[in-house]
């Protein structure tokens, strides 16, 4: 049985990747959310569970030997071992592109993570204006996430970045949250496809849950 640890769910985007390749697809595993903000999380994330990321979520276990960390890592752990899911597009073309799109996600795009922290609660459209008034490097990380989008959806038709869900849309799930939270201006196509990422029922589950924590 998989047994994933994750991190608070209004908070925690890395978590958000990693559990929506798996919840998306129908695979069942074992879901433990880990406050990161209470009191006992430094003693917490001492035990053996956490002693291979060094205490960083997600982290996934395959058993008692097997564990994978790091939100890409664990989305190629599946795909390689549950080929049946087709969690990166069928095409080799388009499979090389949505790689690619991730690890961008994954090691760059700094300015927008940054300066736009996922918080599922939050509504700061004005915060947003600002934001973006005030920092040049993050009008550009959100323009470059725009042009993805749609090169991907013009290429692919939709629904989603390649048709059918992929961990491409997994990985820029949290993206799609920081643009309802801080009201960041998006064409017609990208805040389409924003509302369908928010509407499928992984992630709605997950908006729900995040919502109950009160957890702050």
């Amino acid at each position: 049985m998989l047994k994933l640890f994750i991190g608070n769910k209004t908070y925690s985007s890395w978590s958000l990747r990693g559990w929506l390749a798996a919840k998306q697809s129908g695979l069942p595993f074992e879901e433990i959310v880990v406050p990161l903000y209470d009191a006992d999380w430094d003693r917490r994330r001492e035990g053996d569970e956490f002693a291979p990321s060094s205490g960083k979520v997600p982290i996934l276990w395959d058993g008692d030997q097997t564990v994978v960390w790091d939100s890409l890592a664990i989305c190629e752990y599946l795909a390689e071992n549950y080929p049946e899911l087709h969690l990166w597009p069928s095409d080799k073309a388009a499979r090389a592109r949505a790689r690619s799109l991730c690890a961008e996600m994954h090691a760059g795009l700094a300015p927008l993570r940054s300066h736009c922290p996922m918080n599922i609660e939050a509504h700061l459209p004005e915060v947003g204006t600002r934001l973006l008034r005030d920092h040049a490097d993050l009008r550009t990380s959100l323009q470059r996430v725009i042009t993805m989008w749609q090169t991907e959806l013009a290429q692919h038709g939709g629904p989603l970045l390649f048709g059918a869900f992929s961990i491409a849309d997994a990985f820029f799930a949290p993206v799609c949250m920081r643009i309802r939270t801080y009201g960041l201006p998006a064409p017609t196509e990208v805040q389409a496809y924003v509302d369908r990422v928010v509407a499928l029922p992984s992630v709605t589950r997950w908006m729900k849950e995040a919502l109950s924590e009160k957890d702050f």
